[in-house]
């Protein structure tokens, strides 16, 4: 009986030390958890809930076809040449050269964990996309007869990976400067941009487009917290 009342105890007081230990860490890593949560899991649930649609159903959403027709009567000559020539900023040759040049400053600046985020940030995003579309080979739509036609699988969309990466890896290596707000708003219309010509031109789903920002997201915010390239000691 002593025995079992000194185990008692015993658990009593662990149990007591871990809520104190488990309050402490939410008090202090809230923003961390939520960041986690909101930027992590969240986009990846809805990536998973596109990409399971998609396996199921391989034409995908209801809204895909409506909105890429919807786009296509817009369609003119000027809009034409401007969709062409503006979708290949978000291509991977235009994204990995710009990737370069900036690795290439925090190099000489030694920003090694900057440097080490964006490395792991940017090849991961290229690996990343090629295993989902091998892995979900979704067929690109084919509505009309593009301008600037692609013949690789269309989910989740390249482009859409690619830009939102590139933009998210300035962001937080501009985060601490005055230059953060440029590259928020001209990041951000820089995504849109380019989800508009993949969209214009037909060649993704406007689902290709949501998947691509959700993983690419998923996918920056987790590294930023593992490697926290801000922090400098």
């Amino acid at each position: 009986m002593l025995e079992s009342n000194r185990l008692t105890s015993i658990l009593r007081k662990r149990l007591q030390t871990f809520t104190t230990f488990l309050k402490q860490l939410l008090i202090t890593r809230w923003r961390s958890l939520l960041i986690l949560f909101t930027g992590v899991y969240l986009p990846l649930q809805l990536f998973e809930l596109i990409a399971v649609q998609v396996l199921v159903k391989k034409g995908g959403f209801p809204w895909d076809v409506p909105i890429l027709l919807a786009i296509h009567q817009t369609a003119q000559p000027q809009l034409d040449t401007l969709a062409v020539v503006l979708t290949k900023l978000g291509s991977v040759w235009t994204i990995a050269p710009i990737l370069t040049l900036v690795g290439i400053f925090l190099l000489f600046r030694k920003k090694w964990r900057s440097l080490t985020f964006l490395i792991i940030t940017g090849l991961g995003n290229a690996i990343i996309n090629h295993a989902a579309k091998v892995l979900l080979h979704r067929i690109r739509p084919h509505l009309w007869d593009s301008l600037a036609p692609e013949f690789s699988y269309a989910f989740p969309s390249g482009h859409a990976m690619s830009s939102l990466t590139l933009v998210a890896i300035l962001l937080v290596l501009t985060w601490d400067t005055s230059w953060r707000w440029l590259t928020l708003f001209g990041g951000g219309l820089f995504i849109l941009t380019i989800a508009w010509t993949r969209l214009y031109l037909g060649v993704h789903f406007p689902s290709d487009i949501i998947a691509g920002w959700m993983f690419a997201t998923a996918w920056v915010v987790a590294v930023n917290l593992i490697i926290q390239p801000r922090f400098s000691r």
